[in-house]
């Protein structure tokens, strides 16, 4: 057991530093097993001697950027513990390649990271997980990625059509008014990643396809990366028709929310189906993502949290 100081003088940037209601202290305590505390203008770090130097190293970090920008978000404070402690092994540093992008985008946290290795490393992958883990975003990240180094010569992004109780039947317009709705969120995480000039003309050329689940009847889809998004709302036989449109030199990734199934009480999610059954087959991966691996707004993990109780039971009744 050994004790580290390091010089903290600015008191008002301590809240930042911390965190709200110390949640940067608690990730660093959980993850390494010290203890952290303040007084005399420093910070005193205990704990185990490896530990104790990876804490004031990450300190040293987040103190930088309070002290530069004067506020650090959860996120920042989470990618900054997980680089030090190597929680993203060696693909820590990856970068997905797209065509443009605001800023690069690498796996934020340890879950992403096993996502991103998984979809490169295998044909058929399945991710579970919350929302705002990046399940959507990344599978159409890594896509794009593929059509920009010719790996791949379309993308297809496909969800079903059923959500909250609705049916397209019964929604107005016609059928691009009506499968719109359900459509818009893959759309809308490519286009933040290619110029939307460039997807006009890949769309027209049917170079990306966005599509609703029941249209993929009949097809197969060569040399195609393929993206079933909300897949827990696909029953057992969709996802066994979704499935069986793989080409050759094709990948596919389904992404969904076991405790967010829209079905029907009495109609099992094909999501769920599907991983039991093909588990042990060589090229299918199955990614689990949870709370910590929220991307989103520090709420939306407590947002989660305070409704797993529920969504397990919930799920659990969609399952039988």
């Amino acid at each position: 057991m050994i004790e580290a100081t390091l010089p903290f003088p600015r008191q008002q940037d301590l809240l930042a530093l911390f965190g709200a209601k110390d949640q940067h202290l608690r990730l660093l305590r959980d993850q390494l097993r010290v203890n952290v505390t303040h007084g005399d203008g420093a910070l005193v770090v205990r704990g185990d001697e490896d530990n104790v130097h990876k804490a004031t190293d990450i300190l040293e970090q987040l103190k930088d950027i309070v002290q530069r920008s004067g506020e650090l978000s959860f996120d920042e404070a989470k990618r900054v513990v997980d680089r030090v402690t190597g929680v993203f092994g060696e693909y820590m540093d990856t970068e997905i390649d797209v065509m443009t992008a605001s800023q690069p985008i690498v796996p934020r946290t340890a879950g992403q990271a096993r996502y991103i290795s998984a979809i490169r490393q295998n044909d058929l992958v399945f991710a579970l997980g919350p929302a705002g883990t990046g399940k959507t975003f990344l599978a159409v990240a890594l896509a794009v990625e593929a059509l920009k180094h010719n790996q791949i010569r379309k993308i297809v992004l496909v969800r079903p059509a059923v959500e909250a109780g609705e049916s397209l039947g019964f929604l107005p317009g016609d059928m691009h008014a009506k499968i719109n709705p359900y459509l818009r969120p893959l759309l809308d995480s490519l286009h933040s990643m290619i110029d939307f000039d460039v997807i006009q003309q890949y769309m027209e050329k049917d170079v990306i396809e966005v599509v609703p689940l029941a249209y993929m009847r009949g097809r197969t889809l060569d040399e195609a990366f393929i993206i079933l998004d909300e897949a827990q709302n696909a029953t057992i036989s969709q996802m066994k028709m979704f499935l069986t449109r793989m080409g050759a030199k094709s990948k596919i990734v389904v992404s969904g929310d076991g405790t967010q199934v829209d079905l029907p009480l009495n109609i099992k999610s094909g999501l769920l189906d599907a991983t039991r059954r093909l588990a042990k087959i060589n090229g299918v991966a199955t990614v689990r993502l949870d709370v910590s691996d929220i991307v989103r707004h520090r709420l939306v993990q407590e947002i989660v949290d305070a409704y797993e109780p529920i969504d397990n039971r919930d799920g659990k009744a969609n399952r039988k």
